[in-house]
C-alpha cells in the first residue's frame, strides 16, 4: 500500500463511495435485503467464496448477479447476523476501475432444535474489483476469503 499525503477531491469522493458500497453490502446482509444486496453488483459479476482462505480451490465460483441469490438466501438460516467492517484498502486506476481488500468480523447467531443458542464468528477478507458505471460504483468481482471461524454456545 502506498502512502500519499494528498488526493484530489474526486478521488476522495470515489474512496468514500466505495467504502459506502462495502458498508451497504454488510447492512443489506444483516437486514436480509437480498434485492438491495444484488443491486450492488454488476449484472456480469464474478463472486468467489473460499471457506478456507489458504486453499487454492474455491468453495463456490459464481458468475452473474442472479447466481448470488442462493448465497444471500443462506443468511436466512441464521436468527440474526451482525457484520463489523474493519480496515480497507482501495486503489483506483483513474479510469473508473479499482481494487480493494476489506476486513469483516461476521457474527451468525442460530438456535438448534432444543432452543440452544450458538454463535459462529467468521473472520473474513473481501478482495474486490470495483467498476464505476454511470457515476456509481459496483462490485465487478468479490472474493470472500474466510481466514478462520469460531463456534461457541451463546447465552441470552
Amino acid at each position: 500500500m502506498s502512502s500519499r499525503s494528498t488526493i484530489s477531491p474526486a478521488e476522495a469522493a470515489d474512496h468514500l463511495a466505495i467504502r459506502e458500497l462495502i458498508n451497504a453490502y454488510a447492512h443489506c446482509a444483516d437486514r436480509r435485503d437480498a434485492k438491495g444486496q444484488l443491486a450492488l453488483f454488476t449484472p456480469d459479476t464474478h463472486f468467489v467464496v473460499y471457506m478456507d482462505a489458504t486453499s487454492s480451490v474455491p468453495t463456490q465460483d459464481l458468475h452473474g448477479r442472479e447466481a448470488l441469490v442462493p448465497v444471500f438466501d443462506n443468511l436466512n438460516t441464521y436468527a440474526t447476523t451482525t457484520h463489523f467492517n474493519g480496515q480497507s484498502t482501495i486503489a483506483l486506476d483513474g479510469d473508473g476501475r479499482g481494487t480493494g481488500e476489506s476486513y469483516c468480523l461476521a457474527h451468525h447467531l442460530s438456535f438448534d432444535d432444543a432452543g440452544q443458542r450458538t454463535l459462529m464468528i467468521a473472520s473474513i477478507r473481501y478482495i474486490d474489483e470495483f467498476v464505476k458505471l454511470d457515476g456509481e460504483w459496483f462490485f465487478a468481482e468479490r472474493r470472500l476469503m474466510v481466514d478462520w471461524t469460531e463456534t461457541r454456545s451463546s447465552t441470552p
